[in-house]
Formats: C-alpha cells, sequence, structure tokens
C-alpha cells in the first residue's frame, strides 16, 4: 500500500486516483479515513483531477502512533503528503474534522501549493464555547463523546451512525450500507487516535488561520447539521475568510459526501474548474 513518511516516522497512508490534471487533495472526517471520499474521488478522477485522498494518523492504514493526534500534527503530515507528491496549484477539500486539518494547514504552511480551498460541514472555526465563543457548543457535548468513546466505541459509532451524522433520526432515507460504511471505517481507527481526536476537532481555536486564508475558498454546509451546526461552523467561517463563497444546502445535514452526493460533486467540479 502506497504511504508517505511524515516527520517522526508515522507512515501515511494515501489512494491516488487519476494520473493527469489538476491535483485535488481530500481530508476527512472523525473517526473516518480515506475511503469516505470515494465517490467523491472517483468522480473527480474521472473528470481529469488528479485525486489524492489520505488515512489520518490514527485511522485506517496509517499508522497508530501514540502521540501526534493533534492538529498541529495532521497538518504537519499534510504537507509531508504534499512535499512527498511534490503536489501543486492543489484543491484541498476537507469535511468536518478535515476540514479544520485543511484550514490549519494553510495557517501553519501558507498557500505556495495550494489553489482553493473546501469546506464541508467543517468544525472551524472553534466548535467548543469558551468566553470569547458563546456560540460554541458547551463541553458537555464533548465529553459524552469521550465518555461513549472510553466506554463502549462500537455501540458510539452506530449511536452516530443511526442518528445526528446521517440525520436518519430526522429521515429515514439513509441506506443501511452507508450507516454500515461509517461503523467499519469507525472501528479502523486507533482506540487512543479516536479519543485524542475528539479535542483536537472541539478544542482547536481555527479563528486566525480563517483570517490569514488567501485563496478562493468554498464554504458547503447543511443547515440540519446535527454535529456541526451551521451557525457554529460553516456560517461563521465563511465570515472570517475573505472574499469566501457559502453554499447552504437547506435541510441537508452533516454527511453531505454522502447523503448529497450529486449535488456535492457538482459543486466541487465547478469550483475547481472555476
Amino acid at each position: 500500500m502506497p504511504h508517505v513518511t511524515a516527520d517522526d516516522g508515522a507512515q501515511i497512508f494515501y489512494k491516488d486516483w487519476g494520473a493527469d490534471g489538476t491535483p485535488v487533495v481530500l481530508s476527512h472526517g472523525w473517526p473516518l479515513n480515506a475511503d469516505a471520499w470515494d465517490s467523491a474521488a472517483l468522480f473527480l478522477a474521472e473528470h481529469g483531477h488528479r485525486t489524492v485522498a489520505h488515512d489520518r494518523r490514527g485511522h485506517g492504514r496509517s499508522s497508530q502512533t501514540w502521540h501526534g493526534n493533534d492538529m498541529d500534527t495532521y497538518a504537519d503530515d499534510l504537507a509531508c503528503l504534499l512535499d512527498a507528491l511534490d503536489l501543486r496549484e492543489v484543491t484541498l477539500v476537507g469535511h468536518s474534522t478535515g476540514g479544520g486539518e485543511v484550514v490549519h494547514y494553510l495557517g501553519r504552511h501558507g498557500s505556495d501549493r495550494v489553489s482553493r480551498a473546501v469546506l464541508v460541514s467543517a468544525v472551524p472555526p472553534l466548535m467548543l464555547r469558551t468566553d470569547d465563543n458563546p456560540e460554541g457548543l458547551p463541553v458537555d457535548v464533548f465529553d459524552q463523546i469521550r465518555a461513549g468513546e472510553r466506554a463502549d466505541r462500537s455501540q458510539l459509532y452506530r449511536d452516530l451512525a443511526d442518528g445526528p451524522f446521517f440525520g436518519h433520526n430526522r429521515r429515514q432515507d439513509v441506506a443501511q450500507g452507508l450507516r454500515d460504511a461509517f461503523w467499519l471505517q469507525s472501528m479502523a481507527c486507533g482506540h487512543r487516535a479516536a479519543f485524542e481526536c475528539i479535542a483536537a476537532f472541539s478544542a482547536t481555536d481555527f479563528r486566525p488561520d480563517l483570517a490569514g486564508i488567501d485563496v478562493p475558498t468554498l464554504v458547503v454546509h447543511g443547515d440540519d447539521d446535527q454535529i456541526v451546526p451551521l451557525a457554529v461552523g460553516g456560517g461563521r467561517s465563511a465570515q472570517l475568510v475573505e472574499g469566501a463563497v457559502l453554499t447552504v444546502y437547506e435541510g441537508s445535514g452533516h454527511a453531505l459526501p454522502d447523503t448529497d452526493r450529486d449535488r456535492l460533486h457538482a459543486d466541487l467540479l465547478a469550483f475547481i474548474d472555476s
């Protein structure tokens, strides 16, 4: 399997589809892996783009390191991937936690290799409620996820899949196969990595990163997102990135790459080719 080696020796697995064309790099959500982007990766590769999707460290087929399960390291691992493959004029696309990875990469490493950014149901600017972030979610929300991860992570992932991740608690048209795929990918994530990533996606303050983004940015968010509410995530991120375009999917939840794949594919392609 193809891997790149991170600065601390961790092996980061990646898929590389479509030999030619402008590159697109896809960053997945918690606690999934690159397979979550398969549908979009296939679509973009078939439409002329080299499409790369990696497993975040601790997730899927990448090394399950004890340390480094934090947003700084995730961003640096993404930098290693872009450097190792010598990707340029890249469109970075991040879903959920992957959106934080994309934003923090730009904050730490700049946009020399990047031409565009897309944030899909993404966790920035800051999910956790703090004194200077009263719009965020209370820490109890994330403590409950941590408690579920420790007590019975298999059931936690089943509950997320059957409930708020796909919005299946509000709509009954989410296929069993999609929910099973979420559970299977989640169980392939390392226990420590999954636990520590909860703090990484909820408590990392991406506001300085967003303010420094200097490439065209598309923000896509559902207005019925139960994981990262629009008012907490995409709605505020779009205000912090100069010139960002906000596209709201009415009635849609968090798992847009699955539940709204055709619309998202079309929006991604139009933005990347613009």
